[in-house]
């Protein structure tokens, strides 16, 4: 019985040793960033490079540019945002939680047509063409209303007059990494997404890539929500030289 609680006080000992390493693994500082869906995989990458180099936890939340916004309106305590479009960045600042000093347009995108890899089609963009001869399943892409990628998909299709064609079989969905994923996973049989957001898949292939006259710029803007020491220091890596080679790598373009 002796040996037995003698083990059990050296495991507790050195689980306690863990926990204790591990919790202090960060200083007591922490950023914490609200980032648009599209930009997981990069954002990702970077909190590790930052953490690593910082000793500062970097907690990350990826949604919908318009969930996010709507949650920090609602107090979420997001120190810093990256938007991918500027005008869920306008919304905060025009309810005064984003200063117009405080933000910055980082990154750019384009916006592609997907299909699953093992089905895949050629789309010309293209006025003259009819998209019904060549899409008959489902299309996803984000809310049409509110999701970033949705709005620049209904205003590109529109723009190519194929907005009242294909609307009927459109499944709208709650950010580009869901429609990402409907078309991956054969469920959709295109989607409309990010030019990174295909890059980032072994699933799909690219059968188009929108004229960029076709929509307006897609632009992230990035915004300090709560600026303190540690958001600002977070902020000002993400315009780094070497952030930009992440992003680069990505598949973004760099703007600032």
């Amino acid at each position: 019985m002796s040996i037995n609680m003698k083990a059990i006080r050296i495991l507790c000992t050195v689980f306690g040793c863990s926990v204790f390493a591990s919790s202090n693994v960060f200083a007591n500082e922490s950023v914490t960033v609200y980032a648009a869906a599209s930009l997981t995989n990069a954002v990702n990458e970077l909190d590790a490079i930052y953490e690593q180099k910082n000793k500062v936890e970097v907690k990350t939340s990826y949604a919908g540019s318009s969930t996010l916004a709507k949650q920090i309106e609602a107090g979420a305590p997001a120190d810093v945002f990256i938007s991918a479009d500027v005008q869920w960045m306008d919304y905060l600042q025009n309810k005064q939680l984003v200063s117009a000093t405080d933000r910055v347009n980082l990154l750019g995108n384009r916006l592609v047509v997907i299909t699953p890899k093992d089905r895949p089609i050629k789309l010309k963009m293209d006025k003259n063409v009819d998209p019904n001869k060549v899409i008959q399943g489902k299309l996803c892409t984000g809310d049409t209303k509110s999701v970033p990628v949705g709005k620049y998909a209904k205003q590109a299709l529109t723009s190519l007059g194929w907005w009242d064609k294909l609307e009927p079989r459109l499944v709208e969905t709650e950010d580009v990494r869901a429609a990402l994923n409907f078309v991956a996973r054969g469920e959709c049989q295109v989607g409309i997404v990010y030019a990174t957001d295909a890059a980032i898949s072994k699933d799909v292939v690219v059968a188009g890539i929108f004229p960029e006259n076709t929509h307006p710029p897609i632009i992230y803007p990035m915004g300090l929500v709560k600026k303190n020491a540690e958001s600002m220091k977070f902020y000002k890596f993400l315009q780094s030289s070497q952030a930009k080679t992440v992003f680069k790598k990505y598949g973004f373009s760099v703007l600032k």
